[in-house]
């Protein structure tokens, strides 16, 4: 396994965005920019991370809290300083933590090398096993220090549970179940965490705007009274936060058929 980072220190050797599961072959030409190459590759580790959390048995919550956690340090620094993927891993441990899920290191190190070297074997408790461990319980404390110990956030998925109970009484019933409004809706909320969107915009916004996006592609018509049902859902909400929302997440879907 080729070393996070030197022994003992917060230095990157290599950068791992390159052949996770050596599933990918040799880099194209890079012609991106340095915005773009940044945006893929925290759209790339945010993917490894919920892999990663569904690997570990972790709950919706703790994995959205991970995602939080990283791209909210990386508002704060560059990803030319520290290596994404180590951070990565040091969120999902402290997510676990602020979400009372706990998960041992051990466990954490063992599925992300797996994610990289998918034939390998499980890391022996050696030095390199150790340096990995106490690089992960160092970048921990630094992104707390970086985020001024501010990790408890709110997600959307409170709201949406709400939201989603209250259109349904409205809908037909038929029409509900015919199709996977639901599904759609969570597949849509979890997709928002590739990218900043996830911190960029109120909770209840988008768990408005999935929810309205997941009833426009399936064609359900909510009943129309004096207001739209997004407005008595929410009241600060307008179109135009429905709408870039929307814009928003269509670019993570065009980001990810770059990144494949």
């Amino acid at each position: 396994m080729a070393r996070f980072i030197t022994p003992g220190s917060m230095e990157a050797v290599p950068r791992l965005d390159g052949t996770p599961g050596g599933k990918r072959g040799a880099p194209a030409l890079d012609t991106d920019t340095d915005s773009t190459r940044e945006i893929k590759t925290h759209f790339r580790v945010c993917r490894f991370i919920m892999e990663t959390g569904v690997k570990l048995g972790m709950r919706s919550v703790p994995v959205a809290t991970a995602c939080v956690l990283y791209h909210r340090f990386f508002q704060c620094v560059s990803v030319t300083v520290y290596e994404p993927y180590l951070v990565a891993m040091s969120c999902i441990y402290l997510a676990g933590k602020v979400e009372e899920q706990h998960l041992r290191t051990r466990d954490i190190i063992n599925v992300c090398h797996r994610y990289f070297h998918s034939s390998s074997e499980p890391l022996n408790c050696d030095g390199e096993f150790w340096d990995l461990r106490d690089s992960v319980v160092q970048c921990e404390l630094l992104v707390l220090r970086q985020l001024n110990f501010h990790v408890s956030f709110q997600h959307p998925h409170k709201y949406l549970l709400h939201y989603l109970l209250s259109v349904k009484s409205l809908v037909n019933r038929h029409a509900w179940s015919r199709t996977p409004v639901a599904e759609t809706t969570w597949a849509l909320l979890r997709d928002c965490y590739h990218g900043t969107m996830c911190v960029r915009h109120a909770p209840q916004h988008i768990a408005i705007a999935t929810l309205y996006l997941a009833l426009l592609s399936y064609g359900v018509e909510v009943p129309v009274g004096e207001r739209e049902w997004w407005q008595v859902l929410c009241e600060d909400i307008t179109k135009e936060h429905i709408d870039a929302i929307i814009s928003d997440l269509l670019h993570l879907y065009d980001m990810e058929a770059k990144c494949t």
